[in-house]
């Protein structure tokens, strides 16, 4: 079978049957007498069927949706492939439901078909059910193991406000801000003791009587605990226009505290970006829009819901990182850090590790090389380190933390302030278990142990054996590594579902790769099977991780790993080329900077800047304009030889650039990792510091276009190309030899010279430096990649001194942003008098279902009026209009339909004549766009 790199990669499966151990200590361990019911989806799913088989576990079942399959009929989960006995295979409607009453519903489903099936013990992964107190509770009443934290921490811990209340007392920093909106608002109406007893009595909530008369009890805190009994009983104490005006009240005063800073909202029970939205300077008066789309994103709108929303300081340089950390109730340990800093609307993109060996590492590494301001920081990150790991072991055992959970900070230069613990596995929990292991020793023989490798087999044992596991060690198993979420997103990093992949290349020697089951090959003709994205959740497509000794090294694996992907199909849009771009961006500039949560909408910004430039060049144009110019300095037998020379090198130049200019990610990572091969002159001209021949065989490496008789011809370098490739770079090695001169600039400089070096004949020498120029023609059109950048500012964004990352002004403007994500994926071409869909998903026309619709037929709208709300891939995004005008008709008539992206919404009459520009005028522009980089090359 080949994929030999997924199916059994070493780092990420082993024999983990604890049983079968020679020590009778170590087989007390087994667990092969769990029985789990798997109800989350994503990677998790396949990971934990891996890791309960690897142990030995051997009745396990899944729980599917149907919603995928509804929405998206070919989108089978791929886990299937690898589960041939169907009476472990269970389907309920979706997971979570869609209210409040669905919810009990769904759980009281999956209560029943662990009974009637034999499970004895429910493992969420990342979902959200894996948080959800109700949920956690029901399992236990029912006499279920719940492999994850136990009903109480994920109260103390999980519901985001009784967390940092928990925090402050365990003596944690926290994040200035709220946490208890709700019963500042329940105190409005019911403002002392004597008034929430009355109301209690009112509503028939139960709840201990002596709290009211209780004076050690802050009035906010018995607030919540009458709030605490209606949700148990299910009933309302306040409406979420009361919340609102709350919230509002609140917001405007952090405003006025805080004038510099934003204001973040986050309902208590969100999660993985879900049901958090930032305010704006100035944006108070949106507080109670953006209040109820955090409710409905995560569903909590219906009678008796905690509606609880924290309002937070946003700290403007956030760095964004998490403490991994493991208890059994009694000891709590921690695996050190993730940084998390690179995301997206609260989506996170790449991981990468962060400890105390690789902190050390970097450290030495910029002590020898002289760089005193990046060893200060190195030295700062790692007090930090050790700082938040404190917190978290000390969080952790105030909890009573018993399986695994992440204890969440925002890192602002040498200051941290706790943010949230989730109460469940992350999923980026590879990046630490790839670095650190666990091992369990017996403690009356240091000799009997055993190790731990995997954070789900951690969790199974906990569940099954917590109590009776001795505080582990932890054991280096690399210094670094580092995650990339591969996600079905559009080059501006927006959602896109519903595309089919056909084909996905194997994984590589050094690659981890975590998906679904995408990759099992069917098992009768080892070939890939085709599969759907559905939109109903989220976009994530796999996991990719990559370990090293050193970040750098880490990041080079990455870089190679994503440059020998392949994948292709129908309708397909990933972030592949992306991360790519990215991961050389970081080790062009430094790969110890330290971005913050704001970096990834400036970087494609920057990106999107390259791409308009790339816009307006013609490379045909450029060529023919470039072959002319230096043709006319000959004439004769030398005009034709060099003409010819020229035509031989059309395709070989041509074919790279071309790729690079219609791939702006690709560009940004190769002039990323490029920036030092080439020197700007006085005059502007672009002057190369090594042969842009080696240059040019480096370029069709990064792109992934080396020779392969074998391959098809479209993804490689063409044959005649290689072959005049590889004889320029080996008569180069051969004069250099000849010369003795090993530096570029000085072989130029000797080429010059029409005397032989000693030893070289003179018509040797003569032939050399005709074949010199013959290899040299036309390589000047590279220069059109450090052109473009040069023009763009691209290199404006840098890493300082301080690992700090510059972002120039004009990357910050939210209008200019905008402009450059669509020219990073321009919108559907529309009719003057119509507003197509930007993306596919489910249609809202309306804020929630008791609102009116955004714009009915004959009302007007100006530009940047919301229209309507897109739900795709478990994000709610508010669309806003272009453009002003007055609808004429609406073309969907229900909300909740599916719609696909370029699909007529609405016809319109424009306030404005719309202006499109014909084929002959971009043609135009181009040439004249093109003709000015000609002027400045030759």
């Amino acid at each position: 079978m080949s994929n030999e790199h997924y199916l059994h990669n070493p780092l990420i499966h082993a024999d983990r049957r604890l049983g079968r151990h020679r020590s009778p200590w170590v087989r007390q361990f087994d667990c092969t007498h769990i029985a789990p019911l798997i109800i989350c989806r994503g990677p998790i799913r396949k990971e934990a069927m891996d890791v309960f088989r690897e142990m030995g576990i051997t009745h396990f079942g899944i729980l599917l949706s149907e919603k995928d399959s509804i929405t998206y009929q070919n989108a089978l989960a791929p886990e299937l492939r690898a589960m041939t006995d169907p009476d472990r295979i269970h389907r309920v409607p979706d997971y979570t439901g869609a209210n409040k009453e669905e919810r009990g519903q769904r759980i009281r489903q999956i209560i029943n078909i662990a009974h009637d099936n034999g499970y004895n013990a429910i493992f969420a992964g990342y979902g959200f059910m894996a948080e959800d107190e109700t949920m956690v509770s029901a399992m236990e009443a029912a006499g279920l193991n719940f492999i994850g934290p136990c009903s109480r921490t994920v109260h103390d811990a999980g519901l985001k406000d009784e967390a940092k209340r928990t925090a402050l007392k365990a003596g944690v920093s926290v994040t200035p801000g709220v946490d208890n909106a709700t019963a500042l608002t329940l105190l409005k109406k019911h403002p002392d003791a004597a008034a929430l007893k009355a109301l209690a009595e009112q509503k028939g909530l139960a709840i201990d009587e002596t709290l009211f008369a209780d004076d050690s009890l802050a009035l906010e805190d018995l607030a919540d605990r009458v709030l605490a009994a209606s949700y148990e009983k299910g009933v309302d104490l306040y409406t979420v226009d009361e919340l609102c005006e709350t919230l509002t009240e609140v917001v405007e005063k952090m405003a006025a505290d805080y004038p510099e800073n934003r204001v973040r909202l986050k309902a208590i029970s969100g999660g993985g970006g879900k049901g958090q939205r930032i305010l704006g300077i100035g944006e108070a008066s949106r507080t109670a829009e953006l209040a109820r789309e955090i409710l409905n994103e995560v569903k909590t709108t219906g009678v008796g819901d905690n509606k609880n929303i924290l309002v937070e300081l946003n700290i403007e340089t956030t760095r964004h990182q998490e403490i991994q950390v493991l208890g059994n109730g009694h000891w709590c340990i921690t695996l050190g850090g993730r940084d998390c800093s690179l995301q997206m609307h609260e989506q996170k993109l790449l991981e990468v590790s962060v400890t105390d060996e690789s902190l050390r590492t970097a450290l030495a590494q910029a002590e020898a090389d002289g760089n005193a301001e990046e060893a200060r920081i190195l030295k700062q990150e790692i007090r930090t380190l050790e700082e938040m790991e404190d917190e978290a072991a000390r969080f952790g055992k105030a909890v009573g933390l018993d399986s695994v959970s992440t204890f969440e900070c925002i890192v602002d230069r040498d200051k941290h302030f706790f943010m949230e613990m989730n109460t469940r596995i992350q999923v980026e929990h590879r990046v630490t278990e790839l670095c650190y292991a666990l091992r369990f020793t017996n403690p009356d023989d240091a000799a009997d142990s055993f190790v731990v490798e995997s954070l789900v087999e951690a969790m199974v044992l906990l569940a099954a054996h917590g109590p009776k596991l001795p505080e582990p060690t932890r054991e280096v198993r690399h210094n670094d590594s580092v995650e990339a979420r591969l996600n079905a997103t559009n080059q501006a990093l927006k959602p896109a579902a519903g595309g089919i992949i056909e084909y996905w290349s194997d994984a590589i020697d050094g690659e981890i790769r975590d998906d679904q089951g995408i990759s099992l090959h069917n098992p009768d003709t080892d070939s890939f099977m085709k599969y759907t994205l559905a939109g109903a959740y989220d976009s994530n497509i796999a996991l990719l991780l990559t370990v090293g000794e050193t970040r750098l090294e880490t990041y080079q694996r990455m870089a190679e790993t994503i440059r020998q992907a392949q994948m292709r199909g129908k309708d397909l849009a990933t972030n592949l080329e992306f991360h790519y771009g990215l991961v050389n961006w970081f080790i062009g500039n430094n790969i110890n900077a330290r971005p913050t949560t704001r970096f990834i909408v400036p970087y494609l910004t920057a990106v999107g800047e390259l791409k308009a430039r790339a816009n307006d060049i013609d490379l045909h144009h450029a060529w023919s304009g470039l072959r002319r110019h230096r043709l006319a300095a000959h004439e004769g037998d030398a005009e034709k030889a060099l003409g010819a020379a020229l035509d031989r090198k059309q395709t070989l130049l041509l074919r790279p650039l071309e790729l690079l200019l219609a791939q702006p990610h690709m560009l940004a990572g190769w002039l990323s990792v490029h920036r030092d091969s080439y020197t700007v002159l006085e005059d502007g001209h672009i002057s190369w510091n090594g042969n842009p021949l080696v240059l040019l065989d480096e370029t069709y490496h990064y792109l992934d276009m080396d020779y392969d008789p074998d391959a098809p011809a479209a993804s490689v370098i063409w044959d005649h190309d290689h072959e005049l490739l590889q004889a320029g770079l080996a008569f180069y090695r051969e004069l250099h030899a000849v010369t003795g001169e090993e530096d570029w600039l000085a072989l130029q400089s000797r080429l010059e010279d029409e005397g032989a070096p000693e030893g070289v004949a003179e018509a040797q020498w003569a032939a050399a430096r005709a074949a010199h120029r013959g290899f040299q023609a036309g390589m000047e059109l590279l220069a059109v990649l450090p052109s473009l950048a040069e023009h763009a500012g691209f290199f404006d964004l840098s890493v300082n001194a301080d690992l700090s990352i510059h972002i120039p002004e004009r990357l910050l403007d939210a209008d200019h942003q905008a402009a450059m994500a669509k020219v990073l994926v321009p919108p559907p071409r529309a009719k003057a008098d119509e507003i197509l869909a930007e993306s596919g998903g489910m249609f809202y026309s309306r804020e929630t279902p008791t609102h009116e619709p955004y714009v009915r037929v004959g009302d007007h709208f100006d530009a940047g009026d919301p229209l309507y709300i897109i739900e795709v891939m478990k994000m709610f995004n508010k669309v806003y209009a272009p453009f002003a005008g007055t609808v004429d008709e609406v073309l969907i008539e229900d909300d909740g339909v599916i719609i696909s992206k370029g699909q007529p919404l609405y016809k319109i009459t424009p306030d404005e004549k719309i202006v499109i520009e014909s084929p002959e005028e971009v043609a135009a522009r181009r040439r004249a766009a093109t003709d000015e980089f000609l002027a400045q090359l030759v």
